[in-house]
């Protein structure tokens, strides 16, 4: 008698089915007439950690183009992320990534 050890397929796809739509959030910073470029910079590193090369270029996003995309996660990360943001001073939001804004 044997034994078989593979996954069983449909049910794998089911369960990534049903978290899948939790999944893709992401955390918009828009541009606003009061933050100096540099502050804005200076956020991104700070709260996120990010290098002073991603933080300059997402700061130019948001500049040019008048938003940027700065995170992407659950929803709940990106929530917390956009309360942390207003707590800069900076104007943000979440959207489910793939939406334009």
């Amino acid at each position: 008698m044997s034994v078989s050890t593979a996954p069983e397929t449909s049910r794998d796809t089911e369960i990534f089915e049903l978290s899948a739509p939790d999944i893709p959030w992401m955390l918009i910073v828009w541009n606003d007439p009061v933050n100096l470029m540099s502050y804005v910079s200076y956020v991104f590193e700070s709260y996120f950690g990010y290098s002073p090369e991603k933080a300059a270029t997402l700061m130019m996003q948001v500049h040019t183009e008048g938003k940027s995309a700065v995170a992407h996660g659950s929803k709940e990360k990106m929530e917390a992320h956009a309360v942390a943001m207003h707590g800069y001073g900076l104007w943000a939001t979440v959207q489910k990534d793939g939406q334009r804004g």
